[in-house]
C-alpha cells in the first residue's frame, strides 16, 4: 500500500514545502502560462524585478512575453526557508536571447498562500549575467521537468 501524497495546503511542513518549490519549478519548466497561472489567485500580486501587476491575466501576458524572450529556459529552485503560510525560494535559471547569448539569471522569490494553497503573493528579485554556452549547467531536455537525480543549487559554485 503506498502513502498518499500530503495535501499542498498551509500551514506548511517542510515536506509540503519542498514539494511545493518543486511543483512550481516543473510548471514553470514547461513554459506553459497557462498552466503556471492556475497556481496564482485570481488577484495575486507580484513583483518581478521592476514590474509590478496583480491578477491571473497579467501574470499570463507577462509569461507570454518572457518565454518570447527567454529562449531554451531552464530553472532550479530551492526551498530557503519556510512559515505557515509561506515560503522563501533561491532560484538560478539559464536561458538565451535570439541573438545566441546565454545568460543564467540568479534571484530570490518570496511567496504567500492562501488556504486552498494558492499563491497570493509573489515577490521576485532577479540578476541576469551573461555566460557562455560552455558556462551552462542545465542541460536536461527542455521539453520535461528536471530530472530527478538532475544537481539542485546548494552546492553551486555561485
Amino acid at each position: 500500500m503506498t502513502t498518499p501524497a500530503p495535501k499542498l495546503v498551509p500551514p506548511f511542513t517542510r515536506e509540503i514545502a519542498i514539494a511545493k518549490v518543486r511543483m512550481a519549478e516543473n510548471a514553470w519548466n514547461s513554459r506553459d502560462p497557462d498552466r503556471v497561472a492556475m497556481a496564482y489567485t485570481e488577484d495575486s500580486f507580484w513583483r518581478n524585478r521592476a514590474e509590478i501587476f496583480q491578477g491571473r491575466e497579467a501574470i499570463r501576458a507577462f509569461l507570454r512575453r518572457k518565454w518570447d524572450k527567454e529562449l531554451d529556459y531552464r530553472l532550479v529552485k530551492e526551498m530557503w526557508a519556510f512559515g505557515d503560510n509561506r515560503i522563501a525560494v533561491r532560484f538560478q535559471y539559464e536561458w538565451h536571447d535570439d541573438a545566441g547569448q546565454w545568460y543564467r539569471a540568479y534571484g530570490n522569490e518570496n511567496w504567500e498562500f492562501d488556504e486552498a494553497g494558492l499563491m497570493r503573493r509573489r515577490e521576485a528579485s532577479i540578476n541576469d549575467r551573461p555566460i557562455e554556452e560552455s558556462d551552462r549547467r542545465f542541460f536536461w531536455d527542455a521539453s520535461a521537468p528536471r530530472p530527478d537525480d538532475h544537481p539542485g543549487l546548494i552546492n553551486s559554485p555561485e
